[in-house]
This record gives structure tokens, sequence and C-alpha cells, in this order.
């Protein structure tokens, strides 16, 4: 991976910030995009720097595709090519179906698919004229293959990510570029002592949640070239959260 250029979308705080560092140390230069957390974005630019490697932060509203266009050009212009797209940024407002409103549809649907939807467009075309075997990993859930509650919007924009990657998969591979999600489950990105959310971990099979590095570790592996031969797929990582629900302790 020695000085490939990685794109990371929604970089300033959790998994993405993990991918960000991940990709860093596995020698990729990195352009960090942020939204409103510029102060974080920056940090994260620094400790890549210090680890030797090329960074910057990129401003993007990933909701707008104005926005996703300046910054793929900014990356370009930096950087001269992107072998590698993250598409991590979106939102997960969790909502009851009744109580749902058209601005929740829109800003989720926006952010979550159409914006990774225009990005991976732009920076496939460019991985296309530049002729790289360049990879596009995105950011699904493994809200995709459970239900939960107050998901009515997130869950299937999330299930589009993942019927995406397969079919732009199949297109992108006449370009020699490769697509692949991950789908992770309940993930520490620091949630605080008392948050209601934690007490979710005592119903998974390991009683814990993911590390954001185990994510990022993912990520890494499914953009390298051992898993050159890999597209399409959807790769789950959820700690067995969509297992059949059985009791870890029936088995004792």
């Amino acid at each position: 991976m020695e000085n490939k250029i990685a794109l990371v979308t929604g970089a300033a705080k959790g998994i993405g910030s993990a991918v960000a560092r991940r990709l860093a140390r596995d020698g990729y230069n990195v352009a960090v995009n942020y939204h409103t957390q510029k102060e974080n974005a920056e940090k994260i630019v620094s400790e890549i720097r210090q680890m030797g490697r090329e960074a910057f932060a990129v401003y993007a509203d990933m909701g707008k595709v104005e926005d996703i266009r300046a910054m793929v050009d900014e990356t370009l212009a930096r950087f001269g090519r992107i072998d590698l797209l993250v598409n991590n940024a979106g939102i997960s407002s969790e909502v009851y179906f009744l109580d749902a409103t058209e601005a929740d549809f829109d800003k989720m649907i926006s952010i979550d698919w159409k914006g990774l939807y225009f990005a991976s467009q732009l920076v496939a075309r460019s991985m296309i004229e530049r002729k790289l075997h360049g990879v596009i990993v995105n950011v699904s859930s493994n809200q995709v293959y459970g239900c939960w509650p107050r998901a009515t919007i997130y869950a299937p924009a999330k299930a589009a990510v993942s019927k995406f990657t397969k079919n732009a998969a199949m297109e992108l591979s006449l370009h020699n570029i490769r697509m692949v999600a991950v789908a992770p489950g309940y993930t520490d990105v620091g949630w605080e002592s008392g948050d209601i959310r934690l007490e979710a971990a005592q119903r998974l099979p390991f009683r814990r949640f993911a590390t954001m590095d185990e994510i990022a570790g993912l990520v890494s592996y499914v953009a390298s070239d051992e898993a050159d031969y890999m597209t399409g797929n959807t790769v789950l990582m959820d700690g067995g959260a969509t297992l059949p629900v059985v009791a870890a302790n029936d088995f004792v």
C-alpha cells in the first residue's frame, strides 16, 4: 500500500477517524473529510503526519453533490490521484416510523445514500481516467440483516448501500475497480457511562461492542491486495448480533 492515496469521508470522529489512522499506518497518504468538526480533522491530520505520511483536512457536506465534487477535486489537486475511497460518512438518528417526518427522511437518505453514491461515481471516474486498479469501500450496517426499532429510514438506506455495492461492482469490474461494503454492528465510539445503548452489549454473544480499530482493520483488509479477488460483497462484522436469538449461556 506504500504511497497510495486514500480519501475517507466522515473521518473527523468515530470509525472514520480510526480508518484514517489505520490506513496511514498501512502506508497511505490520507485526505481526511469533515463537515462540522474541523478541529478534530486537523488533529487527525497532525497524527498522520507524525507517522511520516501526508494528510490534509477537506471539508464537504456529504448531502450536497457540489461539496462532494469540490472535495474530490481538491484531493486530486493535492495528491494527483485517489487509489481508495472509504465512504464512511453517515448519520443514524433514531425515529419511530409513525413519528418520522419528511425532513428526517430527506436528511438521512441524502447523506447515507445519495452522498455515498455520487462520491463513488466521481472517484470511480477519476480512477478510470488514470487507469488505476482502485478500490471503493462502503460502510453499510448489520441493520441490513437484523431488525431493530426506530430504524425504518436508516436500515433501508444501508440496505441500499449494500445493493448498490453489488450492482456498481459489476459495472466497475470492467475497469479493474473493486467495490466492497463492510457492515459493522454496535461499535464503541466513545459512548459515555450511563448511555442506555451500552446496556445492549449484555445482549450480544461476546458481551461487548466492536472497537473502532477492529472495524478499521476490516476496512484495511478488504481494501488490500490480499482481498484483490473480492468485489460486490458486504462483509458483516457484528460479533454475532444477527445470529439466531439463543442465549450464550444455553450452551454452558
